[in-house]
């Protein structure tokens, strides 16, 4: 057995060069179970990784669909979702309250997608990187309700752990207003919902107000 199986290795008894090719994309893409998140799971004894975040957000994407103000391609959306975060296999979760990591966050994971989805067969390779482009993008339907349900996941988990990563990066409620922006764009009820989760986060000490920064902050 090699030390390290290649493509080469999967050619000699796969043969279809095409399955090769996807195989090769699947494997590579485990490695988001390594990749950890901010996040905290509900019952607080773990942080969550990058594939558990993308199951969770295509659950949501399904059962929540109904709530979005235009009509969305369903299937679109949760390809969106399950290729969003493969570009952290190598820039790494970019953390949404650290303004020094978010700076060179859009060039780590543009680096990383021409590296990963071109290990896909070329239409493949193409459909999944114009997908990934489309939610960064944020301007089509289903591009803007893949967004939210991004955003709506960690506020949930943040404001059923009792402020989560919201403690820990001292933010305040006002940064959790402009994170979390992008919800009501998709869908008037889930920003309804999100303004009401960061209002009870505030009043119950989970998250501080917007007022309790530093004016130099």
């Amino acid at each position: 057995m090699p030390e390290r199986i290649t493509a080469d290795h999967l050619q000699s008894f796969v043969g279809d060069r095409r399955l090769v090719d996807q195989l090769v994309f699947i494997l590579e893409v485990e490695k988001l179970k390594t990749v950890l998140r901010r996040t905290m799971i509900l019952d607080r004894s773990r942080v969550e990784n990058d594939a558990e975040h993308t199951w969770q957000l295509a659950l949501m994407a399904t059962v929540l669909a109904e709530h979005s103000r235009e009509p969305v391609d369903l299937l679109r959306v949760l390809k969106m979702l399950l290729i969003h975060d493969i570009v952290e296999i190598d820039a790494g979760d970019t953390f949404a309250y650290d303004s020094v990591a978010r700076a060179s966050q859009a060039e780590r994971e543009l680096k990383a997608a021409d590296r990963i989805f071109a290990l896909l067969p070329d239409d493949q390779a193409k459909e999944f990187r114009a997908l990934w482009d489309e939610f960064e993008e944020k301007v089509t339907a289903d591009s803007r309700f893949a967004n939210a349900m991004d955003r709506l996941q960690p506020l949930l988990h943040n404001f059923f752990t009792e402020g989560g990563t919201w403690r820990t990066a001292s933010v305040t409620s006002a940064d959790v207003d402009r994170r979390m922006a992008p919800i009501a764009i998709a869908s008037a009820t889930l920003g309804e919902l999100a303004e009401k989760f960061i209002a009870l986060a505030v009043e119950n000490g989970f998250l501080a107000p917007a007022s309790s920064r530093p004016a130099s902050a």
